[in-house]
């Protein structure tokens, strides 16, 4: 109340206003004014930034330069992994073990705030049973009740048991709602659901992440019975404040307040907002139409300036929960950085979830697990030597060159006493079938094929939707060419969604799902496939 009382209005609004830096976008627009609405005090939260070098030079813009010194929110989308980079969510959940998710959300946690930030816009909890939507990647499957427990369990991992503990961060769960039952598995679509269904199956998991303590909730972009989720007073209030007690606050997804317009429910941004803000969302997440139009909607009486001062009560309470007015640094501490990220027990743990969360589809004949007393290895495919792939989509600050291979980890598990060939055999995408020839002659002259096929990480995600979800390109002629050769053909996937693999598993004898499993995803490959471990995960979608 102390804070709230000497706002101008327009500072309130900046606490409702969420920027991106330029540091990164993943989205459709960016404002380079954002540091000058920091220090205006027009802008309370930024995105899209991290290290502590560069959240402690706008940190200190905002407590030093700003009249009322609020300190910022900082987030960014760490959606399985800040640098250590665990498997996508969709692959996690196949593990069916709650302890290992929450300790993926841990460390990610642990990573993303020795980097300077507070917050991440995850777990994404939508139910989703269509494949051909490239955002079952970020989602745990279709099962309502393991979603639910997964959610929680992710809300646990990221937010501790403690905010004002400097190695945790607020979580967010994402989207309100219905977002997975997307018509045709079409990025942003419309949804159709009944009130029964709604309830039933795409409620549940927000419900678990309310109950778990979530601070932060991310309404959708899709409509659902032609309102908008992120102006839909009953799903917003209705559902999530008065039902279910959320004290938290709720922010919008990127511009989703402008998208009113072209949704057809508001004439211009100042509308938009206004059905935005008196519908339950807080905080806009770079639209401006708040920062454009809400002062005036209150002062021309359209909005009560009493909703604003709620809404800012919200947003200042979480900053107090991290501990920001008692030390507006403290997560930005360098030699907590260094020390923390990439740490070999980080890493270690990406490799074990890696391998729980893999799943053995096929194993004729008990190919599975390969002999150490193999002559000669042929590994193959468009995604033997695939480094930054193996992290999946959504995968914040992970770094391609710090994950090694298939290729890579096999070469070093079985060192020179076998010999190992390789050929990429085609393209991921594309009709050229040039390299066959070459995939062929090393298959031929090989105890066993290795061939890793699939998909690129930007082929599941979001906007990210396929048509055809069998493997692409000439991948399924190549594995019949291969297997053509009369060589034992294992064969290993990276993707993000189930694929219809009706043509290769008649085609080979073995077929393990490895998703997109991570920063250690090559070495989780090599030890399933020469059995140091065994392959556990059960599918939980279709």
């Amino acid at each position: 109340e102390e804070l709230l009382s000497p706002m101008t209005l327009n500072e309130k609004v900046g606490q409702l206003t969420l920027f991106a830096s330029t540091w990164d976008t993943t989205g459709p627009t960016i404002d380079g004014n954002y540091v000058e609405y920091i220090r205006s005090g027009r802008c309370g939260a930024v995105f899209n930034v991290y290290t502590t070098t560069f959240t402690r030079h706008l940190q200190k813009i905002a407590v030093e330069e700003s009249r009322l010194k609020i300190p910022l929110l900082f987030g960014l989308d760490i959606v399985h992994g800040h640098r250590t980079i665990f498997p996508i969510p969709l692959a996690e959940s196949c593990s069916w073990d709650l302890a290992a998710i929450e300790t993926s959300a841990r460390i990610a946690a642990r990573e993303a705030a020795a980097e300077g930030l507070h917050w991440t816009f995850a777990p994404m909890v939508d139910i989703a049973r269509d494949p051909r939507w490239g955002r079952v990647a970020e989602g745990a499957g279709e099962d309502s009740w393991l979603g639910s427990r997964i959610a929680a369990a992710r809300v646990r991992g990221f937010q501790g048991k403690d905010l004002a503990a400097s190695d945790t961060v607020l979580a967010c769960a994402k989207h309100f709602a219905a977002y997975g039952a997307a018509q045709a598995g079409r990025d942003y679509h419309t949804v159709d659901v009944s009130e029964r269904t709604l309830e039933e199956t795409y409620l549940p998991p927000f419900k678990a992440c309310v109950d778990a303590g979530v601070r932060t909730i991310m309404p959708a972009f899709n409509e659902i019975a032609g309102v908008p989720c992120t102006a839909s007073s009953h799903l917003l209030t209705g559902i999530l404040r008065e039902r279910w007690g959320f004290s938290g606050f709720v922010v919008t997804d990127y511009t989703a307040i402008n998208e009113l317009i072209p949704h057809g429910v508001a004439s211009d941004a100042g509308e938009a907002g206004r059905l935005a803000f008196l519908a339950g969302s807080d905080m806009d997440m770079q639209s401006g139409a708040y920062m454009n139009h809400l002062a005036a909607l209150v002062k021309n009486g359209m909005v009560p300036l009493e909703n604003v001062d709620d809404a800012v009560r919200r947003i200042i309470r979480v900053k107090f929960e991290l501990g920001l007015f008692e030390d507006p640094f403290r997560y930005c501490d360098p030699e907590r950085e260094k020390q923390m990220v990439l740490t070999s027990e980080h890493l270690e743990t990406a490799r074990e979830i890696a391998q729980k969360s893999m799943v053995l589809l096929k194993n004729e004949g008990n190919l599975l697990p390969l002999s150490r007393n193999l002559k000669t290895l042929a590994v193959i495919g468009p995604l033997a030597r695939a480094t930054s792939d193996l992290l999946g989509p959504w995968c914040a600050a992970g770094d391609g060159a710090k994950a090694p291979s298939i290729h890579q980890a096999l070469c070093q598990k079985l060192g020179p006493e076998i010999r190992i060939l390789f050929e990429p055999g085609s393209e991921i995408v594309g009709t050229e079938r040039h390299g066959f020839a070459a995939a062929v002659k090393a298959a031929g002259q090989a105890d066993v094929v290795i061939l890793i096929l699939g998909e690129s990480a930007g082929m599941s995600g979001e906007a990210a939707s396929r048509a055809d979800i069998d493997l692409p390109g000439v991948q399924n002629e190549l594995a019949e060419a291969v297997a053509g050769t009369g060589t034992p053909v294992v064969a290993v996937l990276l993707n993000g969604r189930p694929l219809a693999l009706s043509r290769l598993q008649k085609t080979v004898p073995a077929i393990l799902e490895a998703w997109f499993p991570g920063t250690m995803g090559g070495e989780a490959v090599a030890d399933i496939l020469f059995g140091d471990t065994a392959p556990s995960g059960k599918l939980t979608i279709t």
